[in-house]
């Protein structure tokens, strides 16, 4: 027990850390887009990499990716009625605030570390039912209902996705260990590399990243949410 909380407290000393250089002016606001794309299309992709491979993976374990998408689902229909007497706007923001988990910036590097390739491999699962729901779903359908464009929305979902590193490293991943075949040595000892940094960097851009900002006027809606 005081090895996880040593741990998950290291975590939270790295996002404080980021919070606190940025406010120094170590980092400046832009940092933070610099920190998400290496973090997004770099050291994730690579931790996918690593634990998937040389594991088995059975078909039943497919279904805990429909969980992930059954759960973002739920929650985005739960925003929608929950905002059924308030402002489109107000409607829009709970869609896109309630659906949907942060699992690949936040949730996995904490599954890497307690988990091991094991834990990484469910939690990817899930998020790969997830990111039908946070990569592109749960913001066409919130622009739809504020009154944006609704023309080619599945096109637009479909696109958006599919650019999308880590889910595309999901999906050839999760093909590759269905059909029993493994990357060169090579690739995975320099993923495995690379993927030692991802828990560092993920809670360190989540440091830099944090702003507070808006009115008390928005803190009914945000505490709605929140509950």
């Amino acid at each position: 027990m005081a090895d996880i909380l040593t741990r998950a407290g290291s975590f939270i000393a790295i996002i404080f850390i980021g919070y606190f250089l940025r406010r120094k002016g170590f980092f400046e606001a832009s940092d933070f887009d610099v920190l998400s794309k290496i973090v997004v299309r770099i050291t994730l992709p690579a931790a996918i990499i690593y634990n998937f491979s040389g594991m088995e993976l059975d078909l039943s374990m497919l279904f805990v990716a429909v969980l992930g998408f059954s759960g973002g689902l739920l929650y985005m229909i739960l925003g929608f009625l929950s905002g059924l007497r308030s402002e489109k706007n107000i409607r829009a923001f709970q869609i896109l605030n309630l659906s949907g988990y942060n699992i690949g910036n936040f949730a996995l590097p904490f599954t890497q570390s307690f988990l091991g390739p094991a834990g990484i491999i469910t939690t990817s699962l899930f998020d790969t039912g997830n990111a039908f729901i946070c990569m592109g779903s749960s913001f066409a359908i919130a622009s739809s209902v504020k009154g944006g464009k609704t023309r080619h929305l599945a096109l637009r979902i479909f696109k958006t996705l599919f650019s999308s590193i880590p889910f595309d490293t999901y999906l050839v991943m999760i093909a590759l260990c269905l059909l029993h075949l493994t990357l060169p040595q090579p690739v995975l000892t320099l993923a495995g590399i690379i993927s030692n940094s991802n828990s560092f960097l993920a809670m360190l851009m989540i440091g830099v990243g944090f702003h507070l900002s808006g009115d008390r006027t928005q803190l009914p809606v945000i505490v709605r949410v929140l509950v």
